[in-house]
């Protein structure tokens, strides 16, 4: 369970975040991954080296990061979410492509794309393959959402006809079903709307709202991933357009702490809560980080450019 979203400001500044929502313990932290950095795939232990420098959030357990999110030097963001019944991986490399371990992709494309428009021929050079994470021991069925500082915005799910790259016009995703199914559900939710309904007869009964905000009755109130998806995007569709970096971060939180998950709200069949861990937005122009976890909700920041430029070294920062 998470949500992921973009969000333009009004000097057309891109954006990006999510909620992180998980039912295992995690211990994220934050990684800058300086540029022309080495590091080998966790398939076969081939040797990649990195084109850009870029700042993530990640976990590095057993030997093994994993990234969660992050943004490169070029404004490129990324974010990995679940995809569970619907992800489909192949088991092998085809038609002589580099495999690439489904934990490493989000890597992958943050230290290899500038932009969204790189992303289809890139993609025909790779085959992700499923690889067990260190942190759920199985194969996580994941798919990401991407965006650029020009506003692009794409989803890449891999599906049984291999990865399929979709542009995502609305700029959110949250998980299954799949992006082209959540587009198709928003349709039923046409007639939200942030006017009000003075009054409506039925045959002489009239008929008068208790207060404001009758025109949101049609949206949904749950936590599940379609309720999610039209709760995101109705708020911020509807959200007047930031002026300053200032609001749209503020914009950012607001709109994301309609979907966050209060610990207790929803327990897994393990008898584990799954809820939101942290919620972070990045701006794509200054590469920098806000954040907050689940206990403390102070607005923390962190950014690419904080530690020494030319270090060949990956540096690790705490996330409190």
């Amino acid at each position: 369970m998470c949500t992921a979203m973009t969000l333009q400001s009004q000097s057309n500044k891109l954006f990006f975040g999510r909620t992180m929502d998980f039912s295992h313990d995690i211990i994220p932290q934050i990684y800058i991954i300086p540029n022309s950095y080495v590091w080998y795939n966790n398939l076969n232990n081939n040797q990649i080296k990195d084109s850009y420098r870029f700042i993530g959030l990640g976990q590095e357990l057993d030997g093994i990061l994993g990234f969660f999110d992050g943004v490169n030097e070029k404004g490129l963001a990324a974010a990995t979410l679940y995809f569970a019944g619907y992800a489909q991986y192949n088991t092998t490399a085809c038609n002589d492509t580099e495999p690439i371990a489904s934990i490493d992709f989000l890597h992958y494309i943050l230290g290899r794309c500038s932009s969204v428009k790189e992303l289809p021929d890139l993609l025909k050079k790779i085959t992700v393959v499923g690889v067990p994470d260190p942190v759920t021991k199985t194969i996580a069925p994941l798919h990401w959402i991407v965006a650029d500082r020009s506003g692009a915005c794409a989803v890449i799910e891999p599906t049984d006809k291999g990865l399929e790259l979709t542009d995502n016009p609305i700029g959110v995703m949250t998980n299954s079903p799949d992006f082209h199914w959540h587009m198709t559900n928003l349709r039923n939710y046409i007639e939200a709307s942030p006017e009000q309904t003075e009054e409506a007869f039925w045959d002489s009964v009239k008929l008068t709202p208790f207060g404001q905000a009758t025109g949101t009755m049609p949206l949904p109130g749950g936590f599940t991933s379609p309720e999610r998806f039209v709760r995101t995007a109705y708020l911020k569709t509807h959200l007047p357009k930031p002026k300053d970096n200032r609001e749209a971060i503020a914009a950012c939180f607001h709109i994301l702490a309609s979907v966050s998950i209060p610990k207790g709200a929803v327990i897994t069949n393990r008898n584990t809560y799954d809820y939101t861990k942290y919620t972070a937005f990045i701006n794509t122009s200054t590469c920098e980080y806000f954040y907050k976890t689940y206990d403390d909700v102070n607005i923390k920041v962190a950014s690419l450019w904080q530690t020494q430029r030319r270090s060949s070294d990956m540096t690790h920062l705490p996330f409190k």
